[in-house]
């Protein structure tokens, strides 16, 4: 059984730019530059599960047509052993004509913004050297982790989130073509735990529609590995009152009990935020404290220490709460 059968989003993947939804202007641009016959080095940036890849593997296709894997080369920065593995995979794709008569081969590096900023320099030297005849795409997560010497030498596009609508859609279009019931509620859980990670919303539909058949809101969270609304507020409110070790638990059993990544537990007290029980001006102070932890825990710091950290804080917001309030 191929990978296209056993994993939905790969049987799903768009093969052309017909078939992705949404991203009107870079399908415009890209088609610009499929029909000059030239393009220069590209940088896709955005979350994961935008359509970065798909869009470059959708570019191979539309650039060289049947022969697209012969002048694609695919890459992951995580996976290769260091620049120097990049470079000779590079030079020894590099050294062949295209094939079928194309202008040039394409080289798609993923996790670009995983390079540390020497290994980024090379890849710069590495992108210069073989201009002639490769041109690179680029993925990453965040723009800001790119040197700025890559950035002035690619055109960049910044992928979205999938809005809900276009997401739905896409979610009951799979749906109809398995056979499986998908409801409402199965559509808004599975948006609220993706947060337009469209991979991530399709691999959700597959799991629940394996363990329970029908896709709704219960068979959604049961297989989503995500805290519930009333576990978070329950975090939150043992923090908030003081009660920072009882609020550690509880975060502890989230994250090796039930094996909630720390990431997953804070962007749901973001989407928690709007509905807490405090006054505007506490409001403000806990939405910046989650924005500072959140950036820790993008640039790489410990998910636990962090989130304690994040605990202690909110104990110290809601101390200085309640203060006000006698005052008042």
């Amino acid at each position: 059984m191929s990978l296209g059968e056993l994993f939905w989003f790969e049987k799903y993947r768009p093969k052309s730019f017909a078939e992705i939804v949404d991203l009107e202007e870079i399908k415009a641009r890209l088609a610009e530059f499929i029909k000059a016959g030239n393009m220069p080095h590209l940088l896709f940036y955005g979350p994961p599960g935008t359509g970065k890849t798909t869009t470059a593997l959708v570019l191979a296709r539309e650039l060289y047509g049947e022969r697209w894997r012969e002048n694609t080369l695919e890459l992951n920065a995580s996976d290769e052993r260091g620049i120097n593995v990049i470079r000779e995979r590079v030079k020894e794709f590099a050294r062949t004509a295209p094939a079928g008569g194309a202008p040039f081969k394409l080289v798609v590096l993923d996790e670009a913004d995983n390079m540390t900023s020497d290994a980024q320099q090379a890849l710069r030297r590495i992108m210069e050297m073989y201009a002639a005849t490769t041109r690179f795409v680029l993925l990453a997560n965040y723009v800001s982790r790119i040197i700025d010497p890559i950035l002035s030498r690619c055109a960049v596009f910044r992928f979205p989130p999938m809005p809900k609508p276009l997401m739905a859609q896409r979610l009951q279009y799979i749906a109809s073509q398995e056979r499986i019931k998908l409801t409402e509620d199965g559509i808004d859980a599975i948006y609220e735990i993706s947060q337009g990670d469209m991979r991530r919303a399709i691999n959700l539909l597959q799991m629940a529609a394996a363990s329970a058949g029908v896709v709704d809101k219960e068979s959604v969270a049961a297989v989503a590995s995500a805290a519930k609304p009333s576990e978070i507020l329950e975090i939150f409110n043992l923090a908030f009152s003081g009660d920072v070790e009882k609020a550690r638990e509880r975060l502890r059993d989230l994250m090796y009990m039930r094996g909630i990544a720390g990431i997953d537990i804070l962007k749901a007290l973001q989407r928690e935020l709007p509905r807490l029980q405090i006054d505007e001006e506490t409001k403000a102070a806990v939405a910046e404290l989650l924005a500072d932890v959140d950036l820790r825990l993008v640039e790489g710091s410990d998910e636990e220490l962090q989130l304690t950290y994040m605990l202690v804080k909110l104990a110290a917001l809601g101390a200085r709460a309640r203060v006000q309030t006698k005052k008042r």
